[in-house]
This record gives C-alpha cells, structure tokens and sequence, in this order.
C-alpha cells in the first residue's frame, strides 16, 4: 500500500510538471466580439480651418541622440512660408525664436495626388526642455509644443507608450483616447500598420489624410517611433503601383542615417535610458542583405551602461500561439535570435496579429536537423516577446488561440488596448497592458520587467 501511495504521488508530480510546461501561461476568459470594427468615415476628420493651415502635423525623434526633432506636416498649397517652422524654449519671452525650413514633395498614387509634405528637422535642442514650434502663415498659423528626452544615461527614468496596428475606427480612437487620458507617456513605440488605406478599393489613399489628423492630437506633441507594417507596403501592380511603401515613405520621415542606415525602414534611437532598433519583416533580412549587415554592426554599437535597456520594435511577431499569421515571422526568428540572445535583448515588441500577447523569456537557437532539438525553452539571456497588435483596426480581433497555450506563452487575451513601459532605472521597468474595455487605470497584464545586463534574474 505505502509503494502504491509513492506511486500515486509521484506521478501526480509528472502530471503537474506537464502541465507546468503546456499550461505555463494564462489565457484570459475575456474576448472581444469577433466582428470587424467599424471605421469612422472620412468626414469624421475634416481639414483644420483657414486657408492652407497646416495639417496632419507628427512629429519623431530627428537624430540618433534625442536632441534633434523630425517635424511633418502637409498644405494643400506651397505657397510662401509654408514650408516653414518656428520654435523656441517655452519657458522664455519668444524674443529668440528660431526657424527651419522643411523639405518639400509630393506624390501620385493611382488617381490621387497629395498634399504638400513638408519633413524639417530641429537640430541641436536642449534636453529635457519644452518647446513651442508654429506652422503656418496669417490667420492659418497653428501652434504645438513638445518636449525633448532627459540625455541618455542608465538611470534616467522614461515612459514608453506602445500601440500598433491602429487603424482609424472606433475602437482605434478608444485605444488612442485612452493612452492619451494617462499622463505618463512621454513618447509612442508604434510597431507598424498605420492607416489600413491598402484595406479600401485601390489602396484609397484619402485615408492616409484622414488617419494624420486622426493621430494628430498626440503625434504632433511628442514623438511616434515608427516601424512599417505589411499594411504600409502598398503594392498594388494591378492598378500600376509598383514602388513598394510609397505613400508610408513620403508620408513618415524617420532619422535613418544618423544610424548609419540605408533604409528609413530599419534604424535606431538612443532616448533616455533605452536603446531602441527598428526593423522590418517585409524588406530582405538573410545574410548579405543591407539590413541583416546593419544590424549585425549596430549590436555592437550598443553601450549598455549608458543605455541598458535595449528594445526591439519589428512587424511581424517571432513568437505567437495565434492561427492569425501563425509563424509569418519564423525565418526572421531564425536569423536574428542568435544575435538577440547573445546581446541579451530586454524587450521585442510586435504587432501584426490583432490581439495580445505576452511570452516567457525563452530562445529556440538550440536546433539541429540531427538531434532534433526544436522547442523554445526558457532561456534568462532572450527577451520577452510582446505582441501588440491589438490597437482596434478594421479587420477586427484575432481569437484563434492554439490550445493547449504553449509553454511559451505568458498571458494572451482576443482584445484590443494598449501598453506603457515605464522605466525606472537601469534594472527595473514596470511594463502593463491596458485593455481597451477598462478604465484605464485598470491593467489587465502587468511585469516589472528586470534588465538583462544589470539584474538578469527571472521575473
């Protein structure tokens, strides 16, 4: 009898220590209906009033350091003046005012011709100082304001807003409204998929106006960090438009070449205490290739005891128990993992599939077409994986989980919100995951996330 009671026990052990590894993580009972969202129509974001008044004004960070500001807006006129901004320290009597002109263009897509883009870049601004900047001429001005980062350091506190695949409808403007409604957020990670315009008949390029003034009420007072999605491609040979990402390149200016890129699709961003690279799923990443390169260089340029907190933003996530473009990003996994894991990459943030997603820090580097070795296991130098594709886009929720939830996946919910990664020092950020439904603040998902080159302990 007693053999029998060991017995009992020890495979009670076995069965919880299964289940430990197939059920790690929790799924939440909470879903959103399924059904697409409705979009807000075009009236809904009517032009600013005045003749020619500047619109659709964002901003993002303008060089590699935080003391440079990329400003961008668009006039249906060139006309004199228009492609100028004025700026200067908020604090002082505007007696030093100071002005930079912008680049400006235009471009075709299929029947449409669009505004004027205008694309200028302050250079040489005081940290952690606020700034007023004006656009426009006559009784058409506008006025804005935004606030440069603290200089780089390992324990200068910074809060990170994270929203991807936005989109334009009612759910979306409850994502944005609600991460505006929290004072927190000094700066937007955005992990791609802007406007959906590629979601309307010949690519109705109308929505990329409408979605600049939709995002214009926080993207125009402090900088969106941008990564391009598949939705930002645009290439529709059917209607004779071949150059992919045209409008999203015209459109979204980024500072690239201070980080020795080739591409405005693949670059980095030192702010505060956080090193940020962006790159994309949808441009060429094997070996040889301009961004597999770059990135291979910018890895090494990475000081993590100035900036101890590096952070990933590409589209397509490595890591997602969703059927929803179930391992669309596995051949990126496998190239650039290694190297992640090497680097002891802190955070990857994701969008693509529409809804959330929070992974265990593991790492799959180990396979070999001998001894099979194919699983993710837990692994304290990987980073978390965050898929966060949940910002409320026409296509509607994502809620065709995997069961059982893999051993990988943390916390994962079919809705949609938005996150805040605050961080607090070089070896602790307070990461949480706000769903749309709730008041924002109630958190749904929250980790006090530990760095991986200070504190690599578990979380």
């Amino acid at each position: 009898m007693r053999l029998n009671r060991v017995s009992v026990v020890c495979f009670a052990i076995v069965l919880l220590s299964i289940s430990g590894l197939s059920h790690a993580g929790v799924t939440s009972n909470y879903t959103r209906v399924a059904e697409p969202s409705e979009e807000m129509p075009l009236e809904t974001f009517p032009p600013p009033a005045g003749l020619n008044a500047p619109e659709q004004v964002h901003i993002t960070q303008g060089d590699q350091n935080g003391r440079g500001m990329i400003i961008s807006w668009v006039t249906p006129i060139n006309d004199d003046g228009s492609n100028i901004v004025t700026y200067w320290v908020a604090d002082s009597d505007g007696s030093t005012k100071q002005s930079a002109e912008a680049s400006t263009s235009t471009y075709r897509y299929y029947d449409y011709t669009s505004g004027f883009l205008h694309h200028a870049t302050i250079k040489k601004l005081e940290y952690e100082t606020k700034y007023f900047y004006e656009l426009g001429t006559g009784r058409s001005t506008r006025q804005f304001s935004f606030t440069t980062p603290p200089k780089a350091g390992p324990d200068v506190p910074y809060t990170f807003g994270v929203i991807g695949d936005l989109g334009q409808t009612y759910a979306s403007n409850q994502t944005l409204y609600n991460y505006m409604s929290n004072p927190k957020g000094q700066a937007v990670l955005f992990v791609g998929d802007l406007s959906y315009a590629d979601d309307h008949p010949n690519h109705d390029q109308r929505k990329w106006d409408s979605y600049g003034r939709f995002v214009e009420p926080s993207a125009a007072y402090q900088p969106w960090i941008w990564a391009a999605g598949n939705h930002e491609i645009d290439y529709a040979p059917s209607i004779g438009e071949t150059q992919a990402f045209k409008p999203y390149k015209n459109r979204y200016h980024v500072p690239y070449r201070a980080s020795k890129s080739t591409s405005p699709l693949w670059y980095s961003i030192k702010r505060a205490s956080a090193y940020i690279i962006v790159l994309s799923s949808y441009s060429a990443f094997d070996k040889y290739t301009p961004q597999n390169s770059w990135l291979e260089n910018e890895l090494k340029k990475v000081n993590r005891e100035e900036t101890p907190w590096l952070i990933v933003l590409v589209h397509s996530p490595w890591y997602n128990s969703n059927g929803y473009h179930y391992m669309e990003g596995e051949s990126m996994r496998v190239t650039f993992e290694p190297w992640f894991v090497q680097n002891k990459v802190d955070i990857v943030f994701a969008g693509h599939v529409h809804a959330y997603e929070r992974s265990e820090r593991v790492s799959n580097i180990k396979y070999n077409i001998t001894d099979g070795l194919s699983s993710p296991v837990k692994d304290p130098s990987a980073p978390i994986y965050i898929t966060i594709g949940d910002g409320g886009n026409i296509e509607g929720i994502a809620n065709d989980y995997t069961y059982p939830q893999p051993s990988y996946s943390a916390y994962r919910e079919a809705s949609f919100g938005h996150a805040l990664l605050e961080i607090k020092n070089r070896t602790h950020a307070l990461y949480t995951w706000h769903r749309n439904q709730d008041n924002e603040p109630v958190i749904a998902d929250s980790l006090w996330v530990k760095n991986r080159h200070f504190l690599p302990e578990e979380e």
